[in-house]
This record gives C-alpha cells, sequence and structure tokens, in this order.
C-alpha cells in the first residue's frame, strides 16, 4: 500500500488577515485533526493486521501534516492557537477497546466527516495559502478513502450498495403519484434514494459501535447515559433506514457491534468522547439534509426530515454536558459590537 505524502504548503500572509471563513474552517480543521491524533495513536497501539496498521498510518500522517499546516499559519499571524486534544486526552496503552477489523470502518466514517468540512471550505477560502491547504486536504483524504475501501472489499469487510436494474430506456415523470410514500400507488426507490439510505444506515452502525465501546469505558454518570441514549437513536435510525431497504430486498450495511471488546479501561478523557460524539452526530445532520434534499418520495424524505430533529436536539443536550464541564472551546466569533459601545 503506498504511503500518502503531503507536499509542503508555502504558508504566506502577504495577502492580508484571515476572513471569518477561513477562521473557522481552520479551527474546526484543527481542533477535529488534534482528536484524530490521539485516537488514531490509541489505534496504532493496538493492531495486528499489516495493512490496515499501514492504513492507520497514512491517516495519522495526515492529521499530522494538517495540524503542522494550520499552526504555521497560526504563527505567522500571531493567532492564539487553539488547545484542542493533547496527550492528556489519550492513554495508548489502555487496553484494546476494538477489533482490527473496525479500523477501516471508523476511518471510513471519520474520513466523510473530513471530507465534507475540506469540500464546504473551498468555495469560502480566497487566501492562496489557505485554498492550496484544503485543496490538498481534499486530495489526501480522497486517496485515504480510496485505500479504505480497497482494504474493506479485499478482506470482504464491505456490504456494498445493492444491485438494481439497468433503464431500458430515457424516461420522464408523468405523474404527481411519483411523490407517493404514504398512500396511493408507492413506486420502488430510486437510486438516490437508496444511495442516502445506505450511507446512513453504514454511519449509524458505525457510530452504535463507537458509543458502545464509550459506554464501556466513561468515567462519569452523566456521559455514560449520553453515550447509551446516542446508542439507542443510532440503531433506532440504523432499523428505520435498513427496513425500507429491506421491504424492497435490497441489502444493508451490517451492524459492528461484535468488534467492540468488552474493556472498561478508559483510554480517551470523557472530554475527548463527548466532543467525537457531539462532532459527528453534527455532522449527521448535513448528512440527513442531504438526504432529505434527494428525497423525492414523501414517506423517506419525512422519516429524514423527523430523524434530523431528533439528531439536532441529541447535539444541543451534548452541547450543554460540554458547556457544564468546561470542556467546549470557544470558536472564533465576531466582536460584540454592543459590549464594546456599552464601554
Amino acid at each position: 500500500m503506498e504511503t500518502i505524502k503531503p507536499t509542503k504548503i508555502n504558508v504566506t500572509n502577504n495577502e492580508g488577515k484571515l476572513t471569518s471563513a477561513e477562521q473557522g474552517k481552520l479551527w474546526a480543521t484543527y481542533v477535529g485533526n488534534t482528536m484524530s491524533q490521539c485516537v488514531l495513536s490509541y489505534m496504532l497501539n493496538h493492531v495486528d493486521d499489516e495493512e490496515i496498521k499501514k492504513l492507520l498510518e497514512n491517516a495519522i500522517g495526515l492529521s499530522n501534516e494538517f495540524v503542522q499546516t494550520i499552526t504555521e499559519i497560526y504563527e505567522q499571524e500571531n493567532y492564539p492557537i487553539p488547545r484542542g486534544f493533547t496527550k492528556d486526552d489519550v492513554n495508548v496503552g489502555a487496553p484494546r477497546l476494538f477489533a482490527d477489523e473496525f479500523y477501516p470502518h471508523y476511518l471510513k466514517y471519520v474520513g466523510k466527516a473530513g471530507i465534507s468540512l475540506y469540500a464546504i471550505a473551498i468555495p469560502l477560502v480566497t487566501r492562496s495559502d489557505v485554498r492550496a491547504f484544503y485543496t490538498q486536504c481534499i486530495d489526501l483524504t480522497v486517496k485515504l478513502m480510496n485505500q479504505i475501501n480497497e482494504i474493506l472489499i479485499r478482506k470482504g469487510l464491505l456490504t456494498k450498495p445493492s444491485y438494481i436494474p439497468y433503464p431500458d430506456r430515457v424516461d420522464f415523470i408523468k405523474e404527481q403519484s411519483y411523490l407517493n410514500g404514504f398512500f396511493g400507488d408507492v413506486r420502488p426507490l430510486q437510486a438516490l434514494e437508496i444511495t442516502h439510505l445506505y450511507d446512513n444506515i453504514e454511519n449509524n452502525a458505525t457510530s452504535k459501535a463507537v458509543l458502545l465501546g464509550f459506554s464501556q469505558i466513561t468515567k462519569t454518570d452523566q456521559t455514560r447515559k449520553y453515550f447509551l441514549r446516542g446508542k439507542e437513536i443510532a440503531e433506532k435510525h440504523y432499523n428505520i433506514f435498513s427496513q425500507l431497504l429491506q421491504q424492497e430486498d435490497l441489502s444493508a450495511p451490517p451492524m459492528l457491534d461484535p468488534l467492540v471488546t468488552t474493556s472498561t479501561f478508559a483510554p480517551f478523557s470523557d472530554k475527548l468522547m463527548m466532543f467525537h460524539k457531539l462532532d459527528m452526530f453534527a455532522v449527521r445532520i448535513r448528512a440527513y439534509g442531504n438526504a432529505l434534499s434527494m428525497s423525492a418520495r414523501l414517506d423517506v424524505a419525512e422519516k429524514f426530515g423527523r430523524l434530523l430533529l431528533e439528531v439536532g436536539k441529541y447535539v444541543e443536550d451534548g452541547a450543554t454536558i460540554l458547556i457544564d464541564h468546561g470542556w467546549m472551546e470557544q470558536p472564533p466569533q465576531a466582536a460584540d459590537r454592543k459590549d464594546l459601545a456599552s464601554k
């Protein structure tokens, strides 16, 4: 397997200060990748399969490079470097929590989130060094994602999205009944609906396994209850989406729970685990929104819209826990003009 090697970004501040979009995206990328450094360093300490180990090494190499480049930009700008996550948030010597076979699924899960973050940044950032950085982030993460899929396929760990018949001709929708989902003549799922159902089933299967592991190792009752609630949400959503596929004899990705060990010794801080799940459920809001926009059948659209609200409430409650414990780092924000005027 090829080692993914980033090229050096020429960091320069001769084009003016960082815009709000650049500050926000760089901050999110920095914090997210410091979390990944912690999680991947632990996984690398508990892996036997050489191909999967190489995947993890490529992944942590990207996180290290991304964090280093953003640090250089911050230093040139005399910008305060976020705290993010450090070695204090991980114990790489803690017992194994996941089987080797889980790691490619996990890397795919977080890689989707990374691609989403970086892709949205590219049209919004204007400084040439920041644009070059996010272009490279996309290119390198896509290379990693291709390696992940190759490993999943080669090792028989991937259930592919279902095959459907090729159309025999180009056609156009002629009746409003195409939108039916609850009553009347309900058509079969179309390809984009199947795609987004599959994607979100896959995400919920991986998320449930992570939450199962976190619920075993967390140190406080409050965070344990939060992770168990998240596990129930992930399982419920997995079942709802899977049923839609199974009703039409289409396959769904399997649960990954058996790939979680019985360890109860925490390798991660509660702060890291809470941020991890808050961040990934926040990404799920975007995934459900994308799925909703591509679902023409009313019953499918209704499910994504309804479940999106449930995910949003879970994220809000998680943010409250982070704030209560002093764990939520504040992103860059606009000046408080009212406060300035009152001084």
